[in-house]
C-alpha cells in the first residue's frame, strides 16, 4: 500500500512550494490567485486567507478542466495559483495534479493555513460571496 506520506513528499518534489511565511509576499499582488482547498466547514470555523477563491478540493479537476461543465473561469486566467489547505498535504496533491492537467504557475504553502495563521498573515470570515 502506498502511504500518503509518500504521495505528498512524491508531489513535494515534482511541484513548487513553500512556507506561509515566505508565500504572504504574493498575497494582493496582481496576478496571483490564493485557492482554498479545505472543506467548507474548516472555511467557516477558521476564516481565510482574504480575497482567496475557495474550490472544494472534490471539484478542483473538474473547475480546471476548461471542457468541463463544471469549469470555472478562475482557472482559465492567466494567473500564478497558490494552493492552500490546513497543513499542506491536500495543497500539495492538488498542486501536482493541476500541473498535470496542464495548469501552470502553481505553488502551494507547504505549512498550509495552519502556518499562515502562525506567521501573523491577515485572516478573514468566509463570507456567502467566495467559494
Amino acid at each position: 500500500m502506498k502511504r500518503i506520506k509518500d504521495m505528498v513528499a512524491e508531489a513535494n518534489d515534482k511541484v513548487s512550494h513553500a512556507p506561509a511565511d515566505v508565500m504572504q509576499v504574493l498575497h494582493g499582488q496582481e496576478g496571483v490567485t490564493f485557492v482554498d482547498l479545505r472543506d467548507p466547514r474548516e472555511l467557516e470555523r477558521e476564516g481565510m486567507i482574504p480575497g482567496a477563491f475557495h474550490c472544494p478540493r472534490g471539484m478542483l479537476e473538474f473547475w480546471i478542466d476548461p471542457e468541463s461543465p463544471y469549469a470555472k473561469p478562475q482557472f482559465q486566467q492567466d494567473h500564478k495559483f497558490v494552493f492552500y489547505c490546513a497543513s499542506g498535504w491536500r495543497s500539495a496533491l492538488s498542486a501536482l495534479a493541476a500541473q498535470d492537467m496542464g495548469l501552470e504557475n502553481v505553488t502551494h504553502i507547504s505549512d498550509g493555513f495552519t502556518g499562515w495563521k502562525k506567521a501573523g498573515a491577515p485572516v478573514a470570515e468566509k463570507s456567502a460571496k467566495q467559494g
